[in-house]
């Protein structure tokens, strides 16, 4: 008979916690899991499923318009927030319920508490001031936006915790970053009519994307008419008029706007969690530290997802905990493999990526070649839009692999997802050469690029 309470005790409801205390009781174990807000986490709750479902109600106005040029004619259209806000919770509760229903159905008890270490094998469940032990503890309690507190008035503004449920549209809305958040809510929030303002510290948006994508994205959000100020930051909100925020500016004065929001960073939520009590130890950034199989500094206790901030996507969490189950109860160590991850910004034109920006490749590679096809997808000839679509191979000419792959564009993600197997597969431009287009598409163009647009040689672009 054991001698702890539970085989495995998850700290954590989050996609990488579920997914491992589900295996794990499938496996017959003795399986608790805790969470002490919403089972979903970041991703089902308050990330990329509420975002994405926003991202497709803000294109509509679009839509809309360019229906005319395929000879429809559409009425008058109005949009309704409280609507969609009620629509995306509805479909969250959808959501948080299969999550508990696959943990139940596995056999795993659930928690709905905050759980904190206490002691090597020990955790204290703050909903009843029980302390349970187990043989194994996992954390993936995941991350939060930072609150960027030495900002004075950070009181003032949300994060994209807050942007899914505001009480009102705002007329005006100053976004401060150039991630992947920051880039994706001020699409949103300027598809949904709100005048949008993004202000970014860095020379360009997106800093690790290639330099092609981030340019053409830029160029098309303000095409669009979002406002883009690089170079510059917010050096304190106060308050205004009539609601509104007064955000200072290193280099454009100030802005008055009905709401500021920040995106800039999120933070691993290990503040109060004990792990001083367990030896558990962090980084600088208060991020768990782990080897390459998920464990911690102390014995019997695991961590994964994007409180090691290691990649703070939701696959990579998902794929972390499918490792510690195929390590720790299948007696098959296997390590996660964090190379050639394929990821989506869903901006708006969208950017779909996989391996090395030619920056990157340039660094690693004597000889690149870059193959790039900038064009105008079919869907705009009759709609009588002006963007443009970029596609970007990247392939080391020593022996014809391709080490990068970018589209800026509709369906870039779509795309994304299958080019992250031909690379993670080691094809070769001559592979790519060699399939067939799927014609009048807009992927054909990664098949019959077959001359290089340029070369770069030691880091120097030639001809």
């Amino acid at each position: 008979m054991s001698a702890f309470d539970y085989d495995l005790f998850v700290i954590g409801g989050g996609s990488g916690g579920v997914r491992s205390g589900r295996l794990a009781a499938a496996l017959g174990k003795k399986v608790a899991i805790a969470e002490e807000f919403r089972y979903g986490g970041t991703c089902v709750i308050r990330g990329c499923v509420p975002k994405k479902l926003y991202v497709y109600a803000s294109q509509y106005a679009e839509h809309f318009e360019d229906a005319a040029g395929f000879g429809w004619s559409v009425g008058e259209s109005r949009f309704d927030w409280k609507k969609l806000v009620a629509a995306k919770e509805q479909e969250i509760t959808r959501l948080e319920g299969l999550y508990r229903k696959g943990l139940s159905n596995a056999g795993a008890e659930i928690l709905n508490t905050r759980a904190e270490l206490t002691g090597p094998n020990e955790v204290r469940l703050l909903g009843s001031g029980k302390t349970v032990t187990a043989e194994r503890i996992l954390i993936a309690v995941g991350g939060h936006p930072s609150p960027h507190d030495a900002l004075p008035g950070h009181e003032l503004c949300i994060t994209s915790n807050e942007a899914f449920d505001l009480p009102e549209l705002p007329k005006s809305i100053l976004i401060a970053g150039g991630g992947y958040i920051a880039v994706e809510f001020a699409n949103i929030f300027h598809g949904l009519g709100v005048e949008t303002t993004l202000i970014y510290r860095g020379k360009e948006i997106l800093s690790r994307f290639d330099q092609d994508l981030r340019r053409g994205l830029h160029a098309a959000m303000e095409e669009k008419g979002v406002r883009i100020l690089c170079e510059d930051i917010i050096q304190s909100v106060s308050p205004g008029a009539d609601g509104q925020r007064i955000a200072t500016t290193m280099k454009h004065g100030e802005i008055a706007v009905d709401q500021v929001m920040l995106a800039l960073g999120r933070v691993p939520n290990t503040q109060g969690l004990g792990l001083e009590h367990a030896g558990v130890k962090t980084n600088e950034r208060g991020a768990i530290i782990v080897d390459a199989f998920s464990r911690t500094s102390a014995p019997g206790i695991y961590a994964l997802g994007d409180v090691t901030d290691r990649v703070q996507l939701t696959p990579v969490a998902i794929h972390e905990a499918m490792c510690f189950i195929e390590t720790e109860y299948k007696n098959n160590p296997t390590s996660p493999d964090h190379d050639l991850i394929a990821t989506a910004v869903f901006s708006q034109p969208e950017i779909g990526t996989v391996g090395m920006s030619e920056e990157e490749a340039a660094r690693k590679y004597d000889e690149l070649e870059v193959y790039r096809a900038e064009f105008r997808p079919m869907k705009a000839t009759l709609s009588g839009r002006k963007e443009k679509m970029i596609m970007k191979l990247l392939v080391n000419a020593a022996d014809r692999t391709v080490v990068g792959a970018h589209i800026l564009g509709h369906d870039a993600g779509e795309m994304a997802q299958l080019l992250g197997i031909s690379l993670k597969a080691g094809c070769t431009k001559d592979d790519f050469d060699r399939t067939m287009a799927v014609h009048p598409t807009a992927a054909e163009e990664l098949v019959t690029m077959y001359q290089p647009s340029y070369r770069v040689r030691k880091g120097e672009r030639v001809a």
